[in-house]
C-alpha cells in the first residue's frame, strides 16, 4: 500500500474511532421541542435613569438566573442574544403562565413609612390588603437591601403561610419601624407599607411593644397575610432574586409536551433508517461493488455528524433532525460525482486500469465537490445567523452534515474502494461502464440547447403562475412571521371542526382560526395572554372531551415583524452570495444564469405554498434555503463540466459545449436526485404534520431544481454570454478535456 492511501486508511480509522467513542460516552444536548419545555425570549426596555444595553441586560440575566434556580427547575438555560434579548430555557415546565409571571416579573422592592390616609382623588397614592388609599413616604430601603427570603409557616401562628426576610443592614430597618412605633396604636402613620412593583403586598401594624425610636432590631421581618404555600414561596423567589435593573417584555414563547418531542424523534429515526437503508440500496444497485461500499461510508457519515454535534454540545431540535436527515440524501453527491467521473475516465482508457481510473475520479471531481459544499454552507450559515428558535439548529446541523459528508466520500469512501478496486473484476466494481443513462442519451442524440429559448419561455410561464397565486391568494404568514399565539391540543378522538371552532368561539374567541389534523385541535390568534389559553383549553375538554396541550407559541409584534425582515433579508443574501461566489469561481454569465434559475426555484416553491394555502413560517424558511443551497449545487455541477469542455472545443458553438455539458451530468442529476428524494419522502412519509410542509417544500425545490438546471440555467447562460466580452477559458494543460459534437453528449 502506498504511502497517501495509508494515510487516508489512518485518518480515516481515528475519526471513526473518535467518533464511536463520542457518540458511546456524550448524550445530545436535546432542544425543548423534543424533549418538552417552555421557552421564553425577554427583551430588555429603556427606564428614564438606566439604559437597556449588554450590560444591564447582563444584570438582568443574573437575576433571572438566580430566580429560576430558586425555583428549583431542573437544568434551566439562561444566555444573552444579542443586546437586549435573554433566552430562558425551562424543561419540564409545561405551564407558562407561573415561570412568567415569576421569572419575569420587574420584582421592584421597596419599603416605605406610611404617612396617613390619602385623598380619593389624589393620583400618587396607593391601595393597601384592604384597597384603602395610603400616601407613602420615600423609599426607606429598597430590595438591595434584602440578603434572605424564605416561605415559612408555622403551626402556634395558625395555618398560613409568611415570608421572612433577612437584611444586609440592621439600622434602616431600625429606624423606619422606630418613627413608626412613635404614631399611636391603630394610627395608620404607625404601619410600614412593603411594595413590589408600586402594589402594596402588606402593610402591618409596629407591634405596640416596640418603644418610639426603639425600632426592631435583628435585622430581620416577616410578612404576613393570607399566602397559600405556592404564593409564599414565589414572593420569596421574587424578593430574594432582588430587583430587576431594568423592565422586561415577553416578546417569544413555545411550550412544547414532552409527548410531541417524544414522538418527533421516533418519527425522525424511522425516516433516517429507512432514508439510509433505501439509499444504500439504490446506490448499490446503481454502482454495484463501489455502491456497497458507499454505503458502508454513508454510516460512517452518520456516526462522524452525530459525533461532531455532541462534541459541539450543539442543541438537537426538530428542524436539526430534519436537517439530520436531509443531509444523509445530500451525503451521496459526492460519491455520485467520483464514481460518474471514473466511469468516464475508464471509458475513454480501459489501459489505465480501475485503480487509475478511480483516483482520476476523485481527482477531478474535488473541484465540483467543494464549489456544490461551499454553497450549501453559505446557506446554513445564512439559517445560523438569521433565524431564530429551533431553526438555528437545522443551520448547525447542516453545516455539520456537509463537512461531515465531505469528509466520508473523500476520504473513507477512497480508502474502502481503493482496498478492494484493483481486485476485482470491471463488471463487478460498478465503473466499467458509462451506464445505462448515458448510453441511452449517447444513441438518442439529443440536443436539449437548440430549444433552449422554449425552455426559458416556459420557465417564465411556470413565474407567471407562482406570481398570480401570490396576488390571488396571497402568503398564509405564520405567528413567527406575523406576530400571535398558535397552540395546538391533542384529543383523544376525533372532532368535528365545527364542535372545535364553536367551543373556541365560546371561549371568548370568534374570530381565531381553527383547525383539524389528526386527532389534534390548532388555535391561532392574536396576542392573547396565558390565562386565555387556558380558557380555550377548558373550553375545549368541555365540548370535545379529554384535551392536552402540545404545544403553544407566543410571537410578540415587533419580534414578527424583525423575523420577517430577516427572511427576506437571509433569501437575499442568499442570492447575493451565490451570484459572487460563483462569479468568482466560474464567469460572471455562469452566476447570473445560476442565480435567475435559483430565482425561478425559489418562486415556484413559494407561489405552490401560496396556491395551496400552506403555513411560511421558520421552518419554511429553512426549507427554502436548503432548496437554494441544493439548486446550485446541481448548477455547479453543470458550470464545472462547461468550464472543463469549452477550452479544449473553443471553436465550437457555446451550445453546443452546454449541451454536452447538461447531457453528461444528466447521470449524477438523476441519481443524486433520486436519493435525496427517498430521503425526503422518508421524512414526508414518518416525520409527522411538524415536518410535512417541510418536506413537501424540498420534494417541489428538488424536482424543479434538478429540472431548471438543464432546461434553465443553461439557456440562460447561452443568451447571456451573447453580452459578454469575456473570451473562453484557455486550455488546460493539466488534463485533456474531451471533445463534443453536435447533438450529443458522449466523450470523444
Amino acid at each position: 500500500m502506498s504511502r497517501a492511501p495509508l494515510w487516508r486508511a489512518l485518518a480515516a480509522l481515528a475519526v471513526i474511532a473518535s467518533s464511536l467513542l463520542l457518540a458511546l460516552t456524550m448524550a445530545p444536548r436535546l432542544g425543548l421541542d423534543l424533549r418538552g419545555g417552555t421557552q421564553l425570549v425577554f427583551e430588555t426596555k429603556d427606564t428614564p435613569t438606566v439604559k437597556a444595553d449588554s450590560e444591564s441586560t447582563d444584570r438582568a440575566l443574573d437575576v433571572l438566573r438566580r430566580r429560576a434556580d430558586a425555583l428549583g427547575v431542573v437544568d434551566p438555560t439562561l444566555v444573552r442574544s444579542g443586546e437586549k434579548r435573554i433566552i430562558v430555557e425551562l424543561p419540564g415546565v409545561l405551564d407558562p403562565r407561573e415561570a412568567a409571571n415569576v421569572i419575569g416579573k420587574t420584582a421592584q422592592l421597596n419599603f416605605h413609612s406610611v404617612l396617613g390616609v390619602a385623598e380619593a382623588d389624589d393620583k400618587d397614592a396607593v391601595a393597601d390588603e384592604s384597597g384603602q388609599k395610603l400616601k407613602l413616604g420615600p423609599v426607606a430601603i429598597s430590595g438591595a437591601g434584602v440578603t434572605d427570603a424564605a416561605a415559612r409557616s408555622d403551626p402556634q401562628m395558625g395555618p398560613g403561610w409568611f415570608v421572612t426576610i433577612d437584611f444586609k443592614e440592621a439600622g434602616p430597618w431600625r429606624e423606619l419601624t422606630g418613627n413608626a412605633a412613635c404614631e399611636p396604636v391603630g394610627d395608620p402613620k404607625r404601619r410600614v407599607a412593603i411594595v413590589l412593583d408600586n402594589e402594596v403586598i402588606s402593610s402591618p401594624q409596629v407591634d405596640e411593644s416596640i418603644g418610639c425610636k426603639a425600632g426592631i432590631s435583628g435585622g430581620t421581618t416577616q410578612i404576613t397575610g393570607s399566602f397559600t404555600a405556592e404564593e409564599a414561596q414565589n414572593l420569596a423567589v421574587l424578593i430574594k432574586g432582588g430587583s430587576l435593573p431594568v423592565p422586561l417584555e415577553l416578546v417569544e414563547q413555545r411550550t412544547v409536551g414532552p409527548t410531541l418531542g417524544a414522538d418527533a424523534i421516533e418519527a425522525s429515526a424511522k425516516a433516517g433508517l429507512l432514508g439510509v437503508l433505501l439509499t444504500a440500496i439504490f446506490i448499490g444497485v446503481i454502482y454495484r461493488l463501489v455502491g456497497v461500499l458507499a454505503a458502508l461510508a454513508l454510516g460512517c457519515y452518520a456516526l462522524i455528524a452525530y459525533a461532531g454535534l455532541v462534541a459541539m454540545g450543539a442543541t438537537l431540535t426538530l428542524p436539526g433532525l430534519a436537517g439530520f436527515v436531509l443531509a444523509i440524501g445530500m451525503a451521496v453527491d459526492a460519491n455520485v460525482l467520483v464514481f460518474e467521473r471514473a466511469r468516464e475516465e475508464y471509458s475513454e482508457s480501459r489501459q489505465r486500469g480501475l485503480k487509475a481510473s478511480l483516483d482520476r475520479g476523485f481527482k477531478h471531481a474535488w473541484s465540483a465537490i467543494a464549489d456544490s459544499n461551499v454553497t450549501t454552507l453559505l446557506a446554513a450559515g445564512l439559517l445560523f445567523w438569521l433565524a431564530s428558535g429551533p431553526v438555528k439548529g437545522f443551520g448547525v446541523t447542516l453545516g455539520i452534515g456537509v463537512i461531515a459528508s465531505m469528509f466520508s466520500a473523500m476520504v473513507i469512501t477512497r480508502v474502502f474502494t481503493h482496498f478492494l478496486i484493483g481486485r476485482i473484476n470491471p463488471k463487478v466494481s460498478g465503473l466499467g461502464s458509462i451506464g445505462r443513462v448515458r448510453s441511452w442519451m449517447n444513441r438518442r442524440k439529443l440536443d436539449l440547447m437548440s430549444r433552449g429559448r422554449l425552455w426559458l419561455a416556459v420557465s417564465g410561464a411556470l413565474i407567471v403562475v407562482m406570481f398570480v397565486g401570490l396576488f390571488a391568494r396571497g402568503l398564509n404568514f405564520g405567528v413567527e412571521f406575523t406576530g400571535g399565539r398558535i397552540m395546538e391540543f391533542a384529543t383523544s378522538k376525533t372532532v368535528d371542526a365545527g364542535v372545535a371552532r364553536q367551543a373556541v368561539s365560546d371561549a371568548g374567541f370568534p374570530s381565531a382560526v381553527v383547525q383539524m389534523t389528526d386527532n389534534a385541535v390548532s388555535v391561532r390568534t392574536g396576542q392573547i395572554s396565558a390565562d386565555e389559553v387556558a380558557a380555550i383549553e377548558e373550553a375545549l375538554g368541555k365540548k370535545v372531551g379529554d384535551v392536552t396541550k402540545q404545544r403553544d407559541e407566543l410571537i410578540g409584534p415587533s419580534l414578527g415583524e424583525e423575523l420577517r425582515r430577516n427572511a427576506l433579508i437571509a433569501l437575499g443574501l442568499a442570492l447575493a452570495a451565490q451570484l459572487v461566489y460563483l462569479a468568482i469561481r466560474f464567469r460572471w454569465t455562469f452566476g447570473a444564469a445560476a442565480v435567475l434559475a435559483l430565482f425561478v426555484d425559489t418562486a415556484a416553491v413559494v407561489g405552490t405554498f401560496a396556491w395551496l394555502g400552506k403555513p411560511i413560517d421558520g421552518v419554511f424558511l429553512a426549507a427554502l434555503l436548503t432548496i437554494v443551497g441544493y439548486s446550485v449545487n446541481d448548477k455547479v455541477i453543470v458550470f464545472d463540466r462547461v468550464r472543463e469542455l469549452w477550452p479544449a472545443n473553443r471553436k465550437a458553438p457555446f451550445a453546443q459545449v452546454v449541451n454536452s455539458a447538461v447531457l453528461q451530468t444528466v447521470p449524477r442529476t438523476v441519481n443524486t436526485g433520486g436519493s435525496t428524494m427517498i430521503v425526503v419522502g422518508a421524512l414526508a412519509l414518518f416525520g409527522g404534520s411538524s415536518l410535512q410542509d417541510f418536506a413537501i417544500a424540498l420534494l417541489i425545490g428538488i424536482l424543479v431544481g434538478t429540472l431548471s438546471s438543464a432546461f434553465f440555467a443553461g439557456p440562460a447562460a447561452i443568451e447571456l454570454e451573447r453580452f459578454s466580452k469575456q473570451p473562453p477559458p484557455s486550455p488546460s494543460t493539466k488534463r485533456r478535456a474531451p471533445r463534443v459534437r453536435e447533438g450529443s453528449g458522449a466523450v470523444l
